[in-house]
């Protein structure tokens, strides 16, 4: 007499386990389970289990409470309903931001490659909140799969319906956490069928990483943020530039455009007083035009722990007018999702002093990046 298979019992999240390698979890079900589930996670994500119709009952059940490796702590709208904000939550109680940002024609998903981050830019609430830990490439595709399942059940305002660009611009350097960067790559490109040129990776300089990075086989987009023109001034604002100088930043950007033929781009957060005078601009413009990079200038999005402010309207307009004129290719980005502490970092440190004083708070560290071959 056959049995029928018992009921699935999952450990932890299907999405912390390498796609390829789903059977392991589904031992006495038959091989095209795991294609279905594969499928389901990556191809078709859906916010809740029960909705995996072609999936058996007891596979379902399994999954009720372990589908995500995060569980959902605040969600915030703003923007008329084009700019949605995520506090997850780990298992483990680590928090994980991504702000999901609708447009006419695209729906970019900002997410975090690490719980805090160890930085400590000056300007950044994340590094000023301090670094939790590495986040594995599961819980770095999970929000993407995230915000895809959560945009079919509930449309922005404007633009698609799925998420068009992946941007890693969240919680945390990508480039100091690079096996796991490099696998929720692969997931997104391989198993997830994305295009590498809608994905972009930023930094802030992590030169052995950028030069990894070159030696991939996707050409991803690169973005590196500077927010200065000169070693003086980014030490003051980005302290891994004691490390790695703005010259070797330059160098090994110029060696990845080479490698992959992708327009770089500039960022930079103008901040009132510090980065916005037409001397730092006339700088920024040289290092633009030899990379052949596009800056992207975005005016400060202020923080509770820094007295840092943004530039005053007629300042932001002649910093961009100076690059110009100069023969930088520039774009005015947005501030959005203010209302909402949409800057990288500032859910979870509004949650965070919502919880106990700011006193309690745990300062930046600053550990070094890890580039090597083996996840931490």
């Amino acid at each position: 007499m056959n049995r029928a298979p018992s009921a699935v019992r999952f450990v932890e999240s299907p999405y912390r386990s390498d796609p390829d390698e789903l059977a392991i979890l589904l031992p006495e079900e038959p091989a095209f389970r795991s294609r279905q589930l594969r499928d389901w996670l990556y191809r078709s994500p859906v916010l809740e289990a029960s909705a995996m119709t072609n999936l058996p009952r007891r596979i379902r059940a399994g999954l009720a409470d372990r589908l995500w490796p995060f569980s959902v702590e605040i969600e915030q709208s703003a923007d008329g309903g084009t700019t949605r904000k995520w506090l997850f939550r780990g298992r483990d109680g680590a928090s994980i931001e991504a702000v999901l940002m609708g447009y006419p024609r695209r729906a970019t998903l900002c997410l975090s490659s690490q719980a805090g981050c160890a930085m400590g830019c000056t300007f950044c609430a994340t590094g000023q909140f301090g670094f939790e830990r590495h986040l594995d490439a599961g819980e770095i595709v999970a929000q993407l799969a995230y915000a895809e399942a959560h945009l079919r059940s509930n449309p922005l305002h404007t633009g698609p319906t799925r998420v068009t660009n992946v941007v890693f611009m969240g919680m945390g350097e990508p480039l100091a956490n690079y096996a796991h960067l490099r696998e929720a790559l692969r997931r997104m490109i391989e198993t997830m069928g994305r295009s590498a040129r809608s994905i972009t990776v930023s930094t802030v300089g992590v030169v052995p990483g950028i030069l990894r990075l070159a030696e991939e086989p996707w050409p991803v987009n690169l973005a590196v943020s500077l927010h200065a023109a000169d070693d003086e001034l980014r030490s003051r604002l980005v302290p891994l530039n004691d490390r790695y100088p703005l010259a070797d930043v330059v160098a090994a950007a110029r060696t990845y455009f080479a490698a992959k033929g992708r327009r770089l781009s500039i960022e930079w957060t103008l901040i009132d007083g510090v980065n916005d005078s037409v001397d730092q601009a006339g700088k920024l413009a040289f290092i633009a035009r030899d990379l052949r990079a596009h800056v992207n200038v975005i005016n400060l999005n202020p923080t509770p722990l820094s007295a840092q402010r943004p530039a005053a309207g007629a300042t932001v307009d002649a910093f961009v007018a100076a690059l110009r004129d100069r023969g930088a290719n520039v774009t005015l980005r947005d501030t959005r999702g203010r209302d909402i502490d949409a800057a990288c970092g500032q859910l979870r440190l509004r949650a965070a002093e919502d919880a106990a004083p700011a006193a309690m708070l745990p300062a930046p560290t600053l550990p070094v990046p890890n580039t090597s071959e083996e996840a931490p």
